[in-house]
C-alpha cells in the first residue's frame, strides 16, 4: 500500500485539510498506516497533481486560507482499483522476536526490560482501542456499511494487541 491509499480512504470518508488528514492519522489510519505531516503535505500536491484530488480554498479568520482536499471520479477509480488488487501477506517481521530468541546470548536482564517496556506499549495502545470501541461502537450488532468497516479494523487491532500482551507475558512469565 502506498501512502496515496490511505488518503485516498481518509478523504472518501470526509474531505479535508492537510492539518486535519495529520490529526486523523494521529488517532485513527495512523494506528496502521503512519505518516508525518511532510509525507502527507507532499503526496497531497502529487495528487492533486495527477487528478486524484481537488483542492478547494477555504477563508479562515485570522489564520492564511486552508486548502479542503476532496477525491475526483479519477481518484474514487484508482482507489476503487487499488482496494480489488489481491494484498499479499506479510511475514512478521519483530526486532524484539529477534531478541527474545538471542536472549540466552546476551543479558538476558536487559532483553527482559526491553520486552518489559514492549509490554507496557502494547498494554497501553490496547486499552487505548478498547476505550474507543466503547466510545464508539457500544452496539457492534447493529453496524453497516462505513461504520462496521471501522469497527472490524479497530476489532482486529484489538486482536491484534491482545497477542502481543498475552505472548510477551508468557514470555516474562517463564523468565521469572
Amino acid at each position: 500500500m502506498a501512502l496515496e491509499h490511505a488518503l485516498l480512504v481518509a478523504l472518501r470518508e470526509q474531505p479535508a485539510s492537510g492539518l486535519d488528514l495529520a490529526r486523523r492519522f494521529g488517532r485513527s489510519i495512523g494506528f496502521f498506516w503512519s505518516a508525518t505531516h511532510q509525507q502527507i503535505y507532499r503526496v497531497l500536491a502529487r495528487m492533486e497533481a495527477d487528478g486524484w484530488l481537488v483542492a478547494t480554498e477555504v477563508a479562515q479568520t485570522g489564520k492564511p486560507d486552508k486548502k479542503v482536499y476532496d477525491v475526483t471520479p479519477a481518484g474514487a477509480d484508482a482507489l476503487a482499483a487499488w482496494l480489488a488488487e489481491p494484498t499479499p501477506t506479510h511475514a512478521l517481521r519483530s526486532d524484539l522476536a529477534v531478541k527474545m530468541r538471542g536472549a540466552s546470548f546476551g543479558d538476558r536482564g536487559a532483553v527482559l526490560d526491553v520486552v518489559r517496556a514492549n509490554l507496557a506499549d502494547h498494554q497501553l495502545r490496547l486499552e487505548h482501542y478498547r476505550s474507543l470501541m466503547r466510545r464508539d461502537y457500544p452496539r457492534p450488532a447493529a453496524l453497516t456499511g462505513l461504520d462496521l468497516d471501522h469497527y472490524l479494523v479497530l476489532r482486529g487491532g484489538i486482536l491484534t494487541e491482545e497477542t502481543w500482551v498475552t505472548w510477551l507475558t508468557e514470555y516474562l512469565e517463564a523468565h521469572a
